[in-house]
């Protein structure tokens, strides 16, 4: 496997030069490795971090446009929109058993966005903390992403599943019209 050098506030780490993480990323996967592979952070978890970090992207931009500039927010929103769609998929390798702050997935996601945005502006234009990460704590946007996921996921699954279910009685109850039913306390 190739690694490139990634550095941060406490030093240097190795991180496969394939994947779009920095050095925050991969000292989680050193600390926490119980569960790996098998217990990853769910998808809609990460999902909610792209809607999350291209809203914040457009509010920096709206209010302080000289330092988040629109070549920095479209990096950003093009990242995030890949994030979304699940494209960067594998560039989310933290498990579920890691501190209850969220600080790492946060931190992953900041990597990632950071990583791809400078990737296609094709030139190092954004920074994980003081661009994607602008005016956020992890504090903040970790319980954030949780409820985004549990918008998705109400909207996507259980109503659609509700309508399904409604549609379901509507239909028996047009079929059984007229026929006599005897309750169980009649048996």
């Amino acid at each position: 496997m190739e690694y490139r050098i990634e550095q941060d506030s406490m030093g240097k780490v190795q991180v496969p030069a394939d994947k779009y993480w920095g050095a925050q990323t991969q000292r989680s996967i050193r600390n926490f490795p119980i569960g790996v592979g098998l217990e990853t952070m769910p998808s809609e978890i990460i999902h909610a971090f792209g809607y999350l970090k291209k809203a914040a992207a457009m509010a920096n931009h709206s209010l302080r446009p000289e330092k988040m500039t629109e070549e920095k927010c479209s990096a950003i929103c093009q990242a995030c929109d890949e994030v979304i769609s699940g494209e960067l998929a594998e560039h989310f390798p933290l498990v579920v058993w890691q501190t209850g702050s969220g600080t790492q997935s946060n931190m992953n996601a900041n990597e990632v966005i950071a990583n791809r945005g400078n990737e296609l502006a094709e030139k190092q234009l954004l920074h994980p903390n003081d661009d994607v990460n602008m005016s956020q704590s992890s504090n903040d946007t970790f319980p954030t992403a949780m409820h985004i996921a549990a918008v998705c996921a109400i909207e996507d699954k259980v109503i659609p599943a509700i309508e399904v279910l409604t549609a379901a009685f509507a239909r028996l109850e047009q079929e059984n019209k007229g026929i006599v039913k005897a309750g169980r306390t009649h048996l």
